[in-house]
């Protein structure tokens, strides 16, 4: 790239602190973040061939890929770099992306399963400002708060698992789809924040040089 506005894709299993690197990535390099579900909603009553994305949404159904996609690359097309969490979700949709524009980077959070079970599982909700907590690393100071906090039905150990499966299933092809083109570097992520953010920048910086 001939600027510094990186054109990126974060990926990592659900627990890997995607949105928090995000949120980095967007304040340090001035970028969009942009999220499927996010492009979903904002788009919502966009036209394709196969419908609208709110269709789908107000029946409840998944969005069909080529809407996925169409939604996607819209957002993209008006954003001066960009980092995409939560995209591609599978290879066809990889293929589609890279039809459509250059990336410079696929970073990868690695993260333990035993850990990412651990951040999962300790999650806590507040049910009236929709905060999220952990048991172990982030609980508010006020006990009233902390006696209303729950735990989401997909943070329970058995859905987590379920989820680690499936993301692990669909992913496995991105990662080799990206792989064969050079453009994945791994990041451990079972680290601080602060750590991850470091080694992240810096690999962020090396393929803005290399591009």
């Amino acid at each position: 790239m001939s600027d510094s506005n990186p054109r990126l894709v974060l990926m990592g299993p659900p627990g890997a602190g995607k949105g928090t690197q995000s949120e980095n990535i967007v304040e340090e390099y001035d970028v969009e973040h942009i999220t499927t579900g996010d492009a979903l909603r904002a788009n919502k009553d966009i036209e394709t061939e196969y419908g609208t994305p709110r269709e789908y949404m107000e029946a409840g159904e998944l969005v069909p890929d080529p809407v996925v996609n169409e939604i996607v690359v819209t957002a993209l097309a008006d954003a001066d770099g960009f980092v995409l969490d939560g995209y591609p979700r599978n290879e066809s949709q990889a293929e589609y992306l890279d039809s459509q524009t250059d990336l410079d980077l696929i970073a990868l959070l690695e993260v333990g399963r035993e850990e990412l079970v651990h951040r999962l599982t300790g999650r806590r909700v507040d049910p009236e400002t929709g905060e999220n907590y952990h048991v172990e690393y982030n609980m508010p100071d006020d006990p009233e708060v902390r006696d209303r906090l729950v735990q989401r039905d997909d943070d329970t150990e058995e859905t987590v698992q379920e989820r680690l499966e499936v993301y692990e299933e669909n992913t496995a092809p991105v990662i080799d789809f990206y792989e064969e083109r050079g453009l994945v570097e791994r990041v451990d992520g079972d680290r601080s924040p602060d750590e991850v953010w470091e080694d992240l920048d810096a690999t962020i910086e090396v393929a803005l040089d290399d591009g």
